[in-house]
């Protein structure tokens, strides 16, 4: 992973985003002017109405600058952790648009499957055609390349709705080919299909960005790195419960427990998170709270009770991990949280269970067994 974007690289990205919806709106306004005169040439209303619709094709292009430039705003005492979430709502509104042209066009091919109608092509309506396809195919992969680059979901939708609206022309073209040739009508059944592609895209373009404001899993790969990196940290012998929420692009917080000898003071553990807690803002941008288990060392009781209690718990086949064993002398009581398999479904039953099991090995003690969850693997 590399490092948080500098204030500048963050800048960057929002013009290269802007700059690239910008593109889509010219192409589609120079797109709408040129089917515009020449549909006034040929006397065609049907080429008109169709410039008008590629000038509502900009509109995604529109919603993504807009979106883009309330994102880029700073935080402020009431988001504290700015507004970068909105480009996710962005995303969401574009897809929404894909969807709906995809509903549309099923509608209306389906329509066509039960009354077929002749298509009829002149030479300019044949012209206009093929440049918009030709237009609308180099946009669409443009701005979808540039939306992964940038990694803008608003930008990648909205390029896949600039290919799926070159794709629905180009079905047209071909199926009207197929009829003037064989006189066989296949423009409601192709016109059909490509409509279940198009939603199917749009429902999955809905689900990336509707994943991340509920709050997605974050990658593997991403917590592997941070696990091994904390690891790598002399005193640390064990990290748990990594949980990441993510906040718009490149701002993320979360908060982590290590386990450290018990031996180590206040001093020593405040300088040992400090130094994590850097190391993850500066290699992944990351705002990261660190909380402490304290491992029992030397040869005493507290030592023993710990060995007794993770012996028992690690060789329970539904527990994936055992962790923060801790001993109240005062109150006579052990606390230790586990993290049950999947196949667990009775959290309370299960830890009722485990109480049970542990009883007998702690006798005249208290015990609490606290379930915990995996939330980032």
């Amino acid at each position: 992973m590399s490092g948080p974007e500098t204030i500048n690289q963050t800048a960057d990205r929002f013009r290269n985003i802007i700059r690239t919806s910008v593109i889509g709106i010219v192409a589609n306004v120079l797109l709408a002017a040129f089917k515009a005169t020449v549909g006034l040439l040929a006397s065609s209303v049907a080429i008109v109405m169709d410039a008008v619709n590629n000038l509502s094709d900009a509109l995604s292009s529109v919603i993504t600058i807009v979106g883009t430039k309330l994102a880029a705003r700073p935080a402020d005492r009431k988001h504290p952790f700015g507004f970068g979430r909105v480009e996710y709502f962005s995303a969401i509104l574009i897809a929404i648009i894909v969807l709906s042209a995809g509903i549309t066009s099923l509608i209306e091919s389906v329509k066509k499957i039960f009354a077929p109608t002749t298509p009829e092509y002149t030479t300019v309506t044949l012209v206009v055609i093929i440049v918009a396809i030709v237009v609308k195919l180099l946009l669409g992969l443009y701005v979808k390349r540039q939306g992964k680059q940038l990694k803008s979901d608003a930008l990648i939708a909205s390029g896949s709705d600039a290919l799926f609206d070159a794709i629905i022309t180009l079905a047209t073209l071909v199926s009207a080919g197929i009829m003037l040739l064989w006189n066989v009508s296949i423009d409601g059944y192709l016109g059909a299909l490509i409509s279940l592609v198009i939603i199917k895209a749009g429902i999955e373009m809905l689900a990336s960005p509707v994943n991340e404001l509920l709050g997605a899993r974050v990658s593997e790969e991403l917590v592997h790195s941070i696990k091994e990196e904390v690891m790598a940290f002399e005193d640390v012998h064990g990290v748990y419960d990594i949980i990441l929420h993510n906040y718009g692009h490149e701002v993320m917080i979360g908060s982590l427990h290590i386990s450290v000898n018990d031996t180590m003071d206040a001093y020593q553990i405040h300088g040992l998170t400090r130094r994590i807690s850097g190391r993850m803002y500066m290699q992944h941008g990351i705002i990261m709270t660190i909380g402490v288990y304290a491992i029992a060392t030397g040869v005493n009781k507290r030592a023993e009770l710990q060995s007794t209690v993770m012996k028992a718990l690690s060789r329970h086949k539904d527990i994936t991990q055992v962790h923060g064993f801790y001993y109240f002398e005062k109150e006579n009581l052990v606390s230790v949280d586990v993290v049950p398999d999947l196949s667990v479904r009775d959290e309370k039953t299960f830890c009722q269970q485990l109480v049970a099991e542990l009883k007998p090995l702690l006798p005249d003690m208290e015990v609490s067994v606290v379930i915990d969850h995996n939330y980032s693997e």
